[in-house]
């Protein structure tokens, strides 16, 4: 695991990021935007390197605020108040005192940078791929630019009625998906509500599909409809990128899924390296087709109906999977953050291809679920946690999270175990 020990390295002093941001680097200052576990891995590749950085949300539920890495300020939410954001924003410059590099690592932040860009660039360093970036944010006008630009994708289409559905059912193989033109759109559904918090509802048949959609009709009346691209897990890919000002692809990787959650349709648990040439030129002609600058995850996968690798989602920022990118030396972030400030950051790609990725919080959910869908054998659980592995949630400089994390998945392992033993009773003659 001697490849992986620098992520794990103490960066600067103990209490590094505690204080309100206190900025001395000779390099420009950072603020990650986001403080999930995503946005503190961002704020911690700044660290490591030397460069002051914070991070802020609008949810103090969030990791970022109990950090080591932290805390993390809290803003207002500029969903619903973008006034008052952007005075935050002005705010949080104006402590800086310096203009400091602006990196998103949510959708949220992505669609509210892009909307007041022209406000934020007096105070900021943007990425001049922001406006591209809000286009990637929403998944109508993604999908529109991935089929303007020859990217392969499942059948999609947007519908606004009941009557779009029913079209849509009418020429799609089924199962399909419906999902919302941003995934925290769902929140705003009433308590109780079967797809509240919800990034996708999965329809067997027409019928279905269109109950779907009546159930949200109210609260988002436009929605994404898709074909499901068939195929194992394993068939998933993860294309991790940046593109420097001169459209230069300064870094990339790839990875390949091997267990997500929820199984068939959610985030990777465990993935690792993988050598996979289509996909990485499939995506990269993408991104330069339509001139786009900064850092970018897409997920693809292919299908096992027609053999061709295709557009799942991107993801036009710091993501979850692009913490792995860093274990294979392509750390994103500080490449993307030395593009920002004007230095040249030489093209990196990836170096080490022995490692397993682990999203321990998730994977203890996905466990239990691929053993009860007979996905899941021990010897091939055994074989995704041999070393070298790769934590995107546990750091044990950052101890109170990876300890809640240890938890969390034990907490889950258990109740999976418990809900397929309950399931195989009842399923006993």
């Amino acid at each position: 695991m001697a490849s992986l020990k620098p992520r794990n390295q103490l960066i600067n002093k103990p209490d590094i990021g505690r204080q309100s941001c206190d900025f001395v680097a000779d390099r420009p200052p950072a603020v990650i935007a986001g403080a999930f576990q995503t946005g503190v891995l961002g704020v911690r590749s700044l660290l490591r390197h030397g460069i002051s950085a914070c991070n802020f949300d609008c949810n103090p539920s969030y990791p970022g605020f109990r950090s080591t890495y932290g805390p993390a300020r809290l803003c207002p939410d500029p969903d619903l108040e973008p006034a008052a954001w952007l005075k935050f924003m002005f705010e949080l410059a104006g402590e800086i005192g310096r203009k400091p590099a602006l990196i998103p690592s949510s959708d949220q932040f992505v669609t509210a940078i892009a909307r007041h860009a022209a406000a934020l660039r007096e105070h900021f360093l943007l990425s001049p791929g922001v406006d591209l970036q809000g286009l990637l944010a929403d998944k109508h006008s993604q999908y529109e630019l991935a089929a303007t630009h020859g990217m392969p994708m499942p059948r999609t289409r947007q519908a606004e009625s009941s009557e779009d559905v029913s079209r849509f059912a009418a020429e799609a193989a089924f199962p399909c998906l419906m999902k919302p033109m941003h995934f925290r759109e769902w929140r705003r559904l009433p308590a109780g509500h079967p797809l509240l918090n919800a990034k996708i509802a999965i329809a067997d048949t027409p019928a279905m599909l269109l109950d779907h959609y009546r159930r949200v009709a109210d609260v988002t009346p436009k929605v994404i409809l898709q074909e499901i691209i068939q195929g194992p897990d394993t068939a998933k890919r993860v294309y991790l990128s940046c593109y420097g000002t001169d459209g230069t692809r300064i870094a990339h990787a790839m990875f390949r899924e091997l267990r997500c959650d929820p199984v068939g349709f959610g985030p990777a648990t465990v993935s690792e390296p993988v050598v996979d040439p289509e996909t990485d030129a499939v995506c990269d002609r993408f991104l330069r087709s339509i001139g786009y600058v900064g850092i970018c995850e897409i997920e693809m996968k292919w299908d096992s109906r027609d053999g061709k690798v295709k557009l799942i989602e991107a993801n036009p920022r710091l993501s979850g999977g692009g913490d792995a990118a860093p274990y294979a030396g392509v750390d994103l972030c500080w490449l993307h953050y030395l593009d920002l400030i004007g230095e040249t950051a030489a093209p990196t790609g990836p170096r080490g291809n022995d490692f397993r990725h682990v999203v321990l919080r998730a994977d203890g959910a996905a466990i239990p679920a691929y053993f009860r869908a007979g996905l899941l054998g021990w010897r091939d659980l055994l074989r995704s946690y041999r070393p070298p592995l790769a934590f995107y949630d546990l750091d044990w400089r950052d101890w109170r999270y990876s300890l809640e994390s240890v938890l969390i998945f034990l907490r889950s392992l258990l109740r999976g175990a418990i809900g397929n033993f309950r399931h195989k009773e009842r399923a006993r003659p």
